[in-house]
């Protein structure tokens, strides 16, 4: 269901995160993801909104930026934001 939040787009790819590392409920993995994001449940699923909200922690965006951090760069900003462990960002530290 969070991946129906499109994703990257907007803020699905990280409630997918939370329902999977740490087993929350949809609306609890929602009401996470927004406190450490710093804005509303509501928000997440507007994409001219994350996608401000994603280049602005670095968190990665559905299309590359430049200046902006992609891959295993973004992957380790997320894990460091939502407090769960990735584990090819553990390898790579």
């Amino acid at each position: 269901m969070s991946v129906g939040m499109h994703g990257i787009r907007t803020a699905g790819d990280l409630v997918l995160r939370m329902q999977i590392s740490k087993k929350m409920r949809l609306n609890e993995a929602k009401e996470y993801v927004a406190k450490k994001l710093g804005t509303d449940v509501y928000t997440l699923s507007d994409e001219y909104a994350m996608k401000e909200i994603r280049e602005e922690l670095g968190i990665g965006t559905i299309n590359a930026v430049p200046g902006q951090p992609k891959g295993l760069k973004a992957k380790a900003k997320i894990a460091e934001l939502l407090d769960i462990k990735i584990p090819c960002v553990d390898l790579m530290r």
